[in-house]
């Protein structure tokens, strides 16, 4: 079989060798690609002879795919697929598998440094410090005994209560089904709307299906406390971005920490939340971990072990 590992996985060379091996001593063909492009006439070049490939966050179009005639998997070291023609997989019967799990503890981490640098104005203060400022006009809030409500209760959701729980707040949740883990915690489900009322911060983990594109929409965004705080590291258009900055200039919400947008960074400088009042944004970052990125590769490669062994890890088709 050809594998072809069709962008850098962000790990060492020397570690994406090491996984590569593995492969390779069974006999089969493992070419590895150490750089990026968006380009469609240069994916095909790297990609139409693989009978498997491996990709992170990569677009991969009809257009590419329609030209891997002897394509029959795709492993994605990714949790979200979205940027994967599924339609085009599903009418060739190519079989897709993601990398699961891989960044639940970075991601719920980084759901915390984005709430405190924006409760603690650390961005402000860090300006002003460097500019021999004081804290006049910074003082920030707590998350102690506030309410914090996770829309989506996964892998990471439930880790992102965890740690809200042991901040000591109250934590309320939204989520198509309840969890047992969750209730035998303390955590309390309640409807979207009645989250959003009571929240004192936010935090979004659901995937982007057609139901969730705009969950948080200028309706529900106007459900949300003024003193409130929204977190998304979850997909950029699961929130309407334009009326959160609308809210956020306007004093209708206090705050947002935002890892995630329409598109991947670099973000547009004309974004309406790249001047938004109290917003905490950065690169799609939550997922990027030392260790996350490595656990993350090693799942890809097992994946397409596990499919080379007539098995399926992680299955999405």
């Amino acid at each position: 079989m050809k594998i072809v590992v069709l962008e850098p996985l962000g790990i060492s060379e020397g570690s994406t060798a090491e996984l590569a091996e593995t492969l390779r001593s069974r006999g089969h063909e493992v070419i590895v690609y150490e750089t990026r492009t968006g380009e469609a006439e240069e994916l095909i070049r790297r990609a139409k002879d693989a009978d498997a490939l491996l990709i992170a966050n990569l677009p991969l179009r009809r257009e590419v795919i329609a030209e891997c005639l002897r394509l029959k998997f795709i492993s994605v070291a990714f949790t979200g697929v979205d940027h994967v023609d599924l339609e085009i997989c599903r009418e060739r019967g190519i079989a897709v598998s993601n990398a699961a799990g891989y960044s639940t503890h970075a991601v719920a981490e980084l759901v915390f440094g984005l709430a405190i640098a924006v409760l603690r104005n650390l961005v402000p203060c860090d300006r002003e410090t460097r500019r021999a400022g004081t804290k006049d006009g910074l003082i920030g809030g707590e998350l102690f005994g506030k309410t914090f409500g996770i829309v989506g209760t996964g892998a990471i959701g439930l880790a992102a209560a965890g740690i809200a729980a042991a901040f000591g707040c109250r934590v309320l949740a939204y989520s198509r089904s309840q969890r047992p883990e969750a209730l035998a915690d303390g955590i309390s489900y309640v409807s979207l709307d009645e989250l959003l009322q009571a929240s004192d911060i936010v935090s979004l983990h659901v995937p982007l299906t057609d139901e969730t594109r705009t969950l948080i929409d200028e309706n529900r965004l106007a459900m949300m406390k003024p003193t409130a705080v929204l977190i998304n590291t979850a997909r950029g258009p699961v929130v309407d971005n334009a009326a959160l900055a609308r809210a956020l200039n306007e004093g209708r919400l206090a705050g947002a920490g935002i890892d995630v947008f329409e598109t991947e960074p670099p973000l547009d400088p004309g974004h309406p939340l790249a001047s938004a009042r109290n917003t905490v944004l950065t690169p799609h970052v939550a997922f990027a971990t030392r260790e996350a990125l490595q656990t993350r590769a090693q799942i890809a490669f097992a994946n397409v072990e596990a499919w080379l062994n007539g098995e399926r890890a992680n299955r999405i088709l």
